[in-house]
């Protein structure tokens, strides 16, 4: 067994998608292929079932990809402790951020740890809290940072941060008499946008309204937006209000072009979090990736 078809083997089974595991290795399809194909010829077993659309393991993959994780990691221990030995740090990391921490948390917090570590590449990708925790379980990703935790034993939360949701409004006269808060009876007038399925943010604000005997159904939905810079501009353009994070509207909020209210008896604040899988081991980069980031935020 060669190290490039057991990274091929681990890669396919990670993505379950042989053109998402090829961008990831930076190889083609073919390529792929035939690294699987001579590594089961080499093994004389069926590694990966090809019948279905879906790509998944044989038992035989099964238990293969276990002993497969823990060579890598091996390889990758080695290769990192000889180079902390010559003072350089090399490798990849991949972080699953949910939109909150991916816009206005962790840029800052990137920059610094690639001035520290330049020859760490790395790779930022973008999905709601609950895709990135599913991932997490399904091991298509490593670590994560969300803005929401589920209950499940095989799963660690590092708390990183606090944050604070506030009813977006535009600052313009129809809000001007609104002090600090705006009453219920009066949002369930106006037109609102809102997150998608999955969001920490919007998970979090229907946990509150539940709390508060309210439901969605109250709401005049004029849209579901995923991006929250086109909710910001939606806001603006007076097509309706939503719930958003108050890290998302600092700048708006300072050139007066955004109004941020609190609901009365609601609570909408919430801490964002690290996540990864309590059994499988991150890699030396990933661990010091995870410490940097919980002793900076």
């Amino acid at each position: 067994m060669e190290f490039k078809q057991l990274e091929t083997f681990v890669a396919i089974a990670k993505y379950k998608s042989y053109s998402k595991a090829a961008e990831h290795l930076f190889l083609t399809q073919p390529t792929l292929s035939s690294h699987i194909i001579n590594l089961e010829k080499e093994l004389k077993t069926t590694l990966i079932n090809r019948s279905s659309k879906q790509i998944s393991l044989t038992p035989a993959g099964k238990i293969l990809y276990e002993y497969a994780l823990q060579l890598l990691n091996i390889k990758e221990s080695a290769n990192f402790k000889l180079g902390e030995y010559r003072g350089q740090f090399v490798g990849q990391i991949e972080i699953a951020a949910s939109t909150i921490p991916e816009q206005y948390i962790l840029p800052r917090l990137l920059t610094g740890f690639n001035q520290r570590y330049p020859d760490v590449v790395l790779t930022l990708r973008h999905m709601a809290s609950e895709k990135i925790i599913e991932g997490i379980l399904t091991e298509e990703h490593n670590i994560g940072v969300v803005g929401s935790k589920a209950s499940h034993s095989h799963l660690i939360f590092h708390s990183l941060t606090s944050d604070e949701l506030a009813l977006v409004v535009p600052n313009t006269d129809e809000y001007q008499h609104y002090e600090g808060e705006i009453p219920w009876d009066h949002i369930i007038r106006k037109p609102f946008i809102f997150r998608e399925q999955g969001s920490g943010t919007r998970r979090l604000f229907e946990a509150a309204l539940k709390k508060n005997n309210r439901s969605i159904r109250e709401l005049k939905v004029a849209a579901y937006i995923e991006n929250t810079e086109v909710i910001k501009k939606c806001i603006m353009d007076d097509m309706g209000v939503s719930i958003l994070s108050k890290r998302a509207i600092q700048q708006e909020l300072l050139n007066g072009s955004l109004k941020a209210l609190t609901i009365p008896d609601m609570i909408l604040t919430r801490n964002f979090h690290l996540v990864h899988h309590k059994y499988r081991t991150l890699s030396p980069l990933e661990i010091k990736f995870k410490e940097y980031l919980i002793h900076q935020i």
